[in-house]
């Protein structure tokens, strides 16, 4: 058998629904589906549910799948029907494939690779650790924007890229040979999300039996190792983020375990205005959607605006699902999303077989017929009409903010008190101000709000032709009005793939773009991951000498403090034509509508108004120049990287040869000393808070991604080893070395930790009262033998989905986490890693229980501990409080009793 692992999962006998497995012939072939349609209760689904109810179906096996498991999905419109329903179902889900991205992927890679190795020394079979999901893995998120405004700044780049993380790639394409059903997508195609959307979407598989007889069409679902997968639900593919190490588990064949979901239905209606974006629309959809409370729930789009959208529009706001909290955010197939299909060089006979089987099972969409509006558990309404040009910000992305209303909100911000929505600038420095010389021999001044990187980047909008076509005619009117961007802010364009490039160059924009400093510098998620690269030194200093609020506007989906740059204190999502907009105004301190945006050669006025194209102008040059041919050349070949990856040469072998000396590459500590037998649970006994945190604490702030500080103790090991700071390269980039990684965590600038007076990577060791770092300080603990828990305050681990974020806490000897709530993956990966996620009682939290963090903590865990269970927290000053353990499926449990889910997986697989 090719896949071992099939043997110990495939059980009982038949699929107890064969009966509905029905033939349908298209393009005189003959295909076997499951006929869902014909369950009575099918048409009151919501079509995202009738995803998950097919895959429950086909993969009914009565042992990961039941067929209760079926007939409780059936029973959705009772159970979730209406917001005032209560109960909770446990499903199965077993997704299509998986998708990575290499700052996840690597560590997937080495967990697979130290798997084997664990296996092989409990007496087990290594091959048996391999994929069976289908897996993708794209490499984008290692380029970084060191080198901007200039022709060879893409070359420049992707050649430290390489030089930076030959290693990682190395080790990369060894994975790729060495494990089964793994492709990878090489460096410099693309970000992961586009090219998912571009290139490896299928919307509808087509598989053939093992015989080669007769094929098998199901909807395409995807879970991915990224917070941003949810883009594909745009094509109508469902699919949402997980953490890495739940993604490892799917991958080797394992369900996912989720609680039966709310389906919110938002309807739009209207159309837009013909000088608004699909940004303005995203960002007012996440701030909605925030204030409503979405949060573990699905979101289906419906209603006759949704016809109003292209797909790219669709994809934008599916992007952004995890800024407004939700699992997906859906659009069911419609004839749009079968032209796309075509559009972006799908073959036409697939196309075909996708339509009739999506007819044959009622999961084509007619956005206009309201007869086929399923039932939801609540419908909100928005009038596209309604959107107005804004932006996002400073520092959330569902802090959105009227273009018109810009200037006065962004001077509020600076007197507010510390805050998500403001910086606590004293009156008497709102007039600070800097100058510094450049190299054209001008002196520059900066203030506060001064923008110094504007960068059009991410695959929320560089996947929307209209928003990257629109900033393109932007500049090129621009540039006509000869109005100038000045020459220290730095400017980048990074295209999410290499058909946006194509149809830049064929519509003309490219050489205004380039005069105004938005070179293309590299095709990866780059600034908006935090890749954003050094500032001049003259910018840096001044900003930091003076203590200015400077900014950075990006056409990102993500602004959190200290993710884009440690200068810019300030940031703001925005459409790529704002971003070029602010870069030209080099400031977010202006009211477009009363202030120009710059002068012409003659003096006069040159408003933003004048040089806006409209919808209209951007669709004409749209339809002309995006076109299959395009998605053919550019993606025929992208499967064989570069001359600079195909010279790897990777070793070969189904176990990995670790260099100890590697700072990249590390087999991690995660199974040293696991036995076949299940380790003892115990309570958790005088623990110590390691950290104090508020709310809103984001992966970022626990670990970063980003460029590794000088001062830190990543960059101290890494200098012992005889590394200088400009081979540090980033913690992103360095995932697959725990002892990187260790460090890393809680390493952000800004994080605020209630036992310390500043932010920063700080903590206080309780029984000498010394502050020091974090990791030094967990280090010291463990000397000790002091168990760790951490205090946190609401929305634990929201932003990326990073799976260091829980195995980092996990190395610093972290046992159990106290919140006020989590995010959904963080909480996931909590389990994953075998920290126990504790959740105060509604109303309470540490500073109501009056808990300062320098208590002694004890938390009694039963040994049968059940979902949900509430148990006792005890301190040594006599205080006991109750907390929910958020274990929210018995799945969770069986993982936790193993000590992780990957150590349960070991153990299935020497069973």
């Amino acid at each position: 058998m090719k896949f071992p692992f099939l043997a110990s999962i495939v059980s009982a006998g038949a699929n107890p629904f064969q009966s509905l497995l029905k033939e349908i012939n298209v393009n005189g072939e003959t295909f076997h589906y499951f006929d869902i349609a014909s369950f009575p209760e099918y048409r009151e689904l919501p079509y995202s549910v009738r995803v998950l109810l097919e895959s429950a179906v086909r993969n009914c096996d009565n042992f990961q799948v039941l067929e209760k498991d079926v007939r409780g999905i059936l029973r959705w419109k009772q159970m979730k029907g209406t917001p005032s329903s209560e109960d909770e179902l446990e499903i199965p889900f077993k997704p299509a494939r998986v998708i990575l991205q290499d700052f996840t992927g690597v560590p997937a890679v080495v967990d697979f690779a130290a798997m084997r190795d664990a296996v092989l020394k409990l007496g087990g079979d290594p091959d048996r650790i391999n994929p069976i999901c289908p897996s993708d893995l794209v490499i984008d998120h290692s380029v970084q924007v060191d080198f901007a405004r200039s022709e060879d700044a893409l070359a420049k780049n992707q050649d430290l890229e390489f030089e930076r993380n030959k290693e990682r790639f190395t080790f990369l394409k060894w994975g790729a040979k060495a494990f089964n059903n793994m492709l990878i997508i090489p460096p410099g195609s693309g970000i992961v999300h586009q090219v998912n959307l571009e290139y490896l979407a299928r919307v509808v598989f087509q598989d053939a039996k093992k015989d080669g007889s007769v094929r098998m069409l199901y909807p395409d679902s995807v879970v991915g190792t990224d917070s941003h997968t949810t883009m594909i639900n745009g094509l109508g593919v469902v699919g949402w983020g997980v953490g890495g190490i739940e993604a490892e588990a799917v991958m080797l064949g394992q369900a996912i375990s989720m609680l039966l979901p709310e389906v919110i239905g938002y309807k739009l209606v209207g159309k837009l205005s013909p000088l608004v974006t699909s940004t303005d629309l995203v960002l007012t959809i996440t701030k909605h959607l925030r204030q409503i409370g979405v949060v573990g729930k699905f979101v289906e789009f419906f209603g006759p605006g949704v016809s109003e959208l292209s797909i790219a529009d669709r994809a934008t706001i599916s992007n952004m699902c995890p800024e407004y909290g939700a699992t997906v955010g859906y659009f069911p197939v419609d004839k749009n999303a079968l032209e796309y299909l075509r559009q972006t060089n799908r073959a036409d006979e697939k196309v075909r077989v996708i339509e009739a089987y999506l007819k044959a099972t009622d999961q084509l969409r007619d956005f206009g017929n309201a007869e086929q509006d399923p039932v939801f558990t609540q419908i909100v309404e928005l009038d596209l009409a309604s959107v107005v040009t804004s932006v996002s910000g400073p520092k959330r992305p569902h802090d959105r903010v009227s273009v018109s209303e810009m200037q006065q909100d962004f001077r509020e911000c600076l007197t507010n008190k510390v805050g998500f929505k403001g910086f606590a600038v004293p009156e008497a420095e709102l007039a600070a101000e800097g100058t510094f010389s450049w190299t054209d021999g001008k002196t520059y001044t900066l203030k506060h709000g001064s923008v110094v990187i504007a960068a059009i980047t991410s695959c929320t909008n560089t996947s929307n032709p209209s928003v990257m076509l629109g900033a393109g005619l932007l500049a090129k009117k621009a540039v006509e009005a000869g109005l100038k961007v000045a020459p220290y802010i730095k400017t980048s364009l990074s295209p999410g793939s290499g058909v946006v490039t194509y149809y830049l160059k064929e519509s003309g924009v490219i050489p205004a773009l380039e005069e105004l400093g938005f070179n293309v510098v590299g095709y990866g998620c780059m600034t908006c991951i935090g890749n954003s690269g050094p500032l001049d030194d003259n910018v840096a200093n001044t900003i930091e000498k003076n203590n200015l609020v400077c900014c950075g506007v990006l056409s990102g989906n993500r602004n959190f403090e200290g993710r884009i740059h440690p200068n810019t204190r300030a940031n703001y999502l925005a459409s790529p034509l704002l971003v070029i907009a602010y870069a030209l105004a080099g400031t977010v301190d202006i009211d477009f509508e009363k202030q120009p945006i710059g002068a012409r050669p003659d003096g006069s006025a040159v408003f933003l108004r004048d040089i806006w194209p409209t919808r209209q102008e951007i669709q004409a040059v749209e339809k002309q120049h995006v076109i299959p041919a395009m998605f053919r050349d550019v993606y025929e070949k992208v499967e064989l990287g570069s001359p600079a990856w195909q010279g790897l040469n990777a070793p070969t072998g189904k176990l990995y040869p670790w260099d100890v000396a590697s700072t990249y590459i590390k087999r991690p500590p995660f199974f040293d000393g696991m036995t076949r037998d299940l380790p003892t649970i115990g309570n958790i006994v005088n623990a110590r808070a390691l950290l104090n945190l508020g709310d809103s604490v984001t992966t970022d702030h626990i670990s970063p991604a980003g460029s590794i500080a000088r001062n830190s103790p990543a960059a101290r090991f890494l200098s012992d080893r005889g590394l200088t700071p400009r081979d540090f390269n980033s913690y992103g980039s360095r995932r697959g070395n725990d002892d990187i990684m260790a460090r890393g965590t809680f390493a952000n600038i800004r994080l605020v930790n209630k036992l310390v007076p500043r932010p920063g990577p700080r903590t206080l060791h309780i029984p000498s009262g010394e502050e020091m770092d974090v990791f030094d300080c967990a280090q010291r603990y463990a000397g000790e033998g002091t168990p760790l828990i951490a205090l946190v305050g609401k929305d634990y681990g929201s932003g990326s989905s990073r799976d260091w974020a829980a195995k980092g806490p996990y190395l610093l000897g972290i046992r159990a986490v106290i919140a006020e709530s989590y995010e959904r993956i963080h909480r996931s990966n909590l389990v994953g890693m075998g920290i126990v996620p504790l959740q105060y009682l509604p109303g309470q939290n540490a500073e109501s229980l009056e808990l300062t963090g320098q208590e002694l903590f004890s938390i009694a865990i039963p040994a049968n501990c059940k979902p949900h269970e509430r148990i006792t927290v005890s301190t040594d000053g006599g205080k006991q409080f109750e907390v929910i353990a958020r274990f929210d499926t018995e799945v969770d449990l069986e993982y936790f009793r193993n000590g992780g889910i990957l150590n349960y997986m070991i153990r299935k697989m020497i069973d």
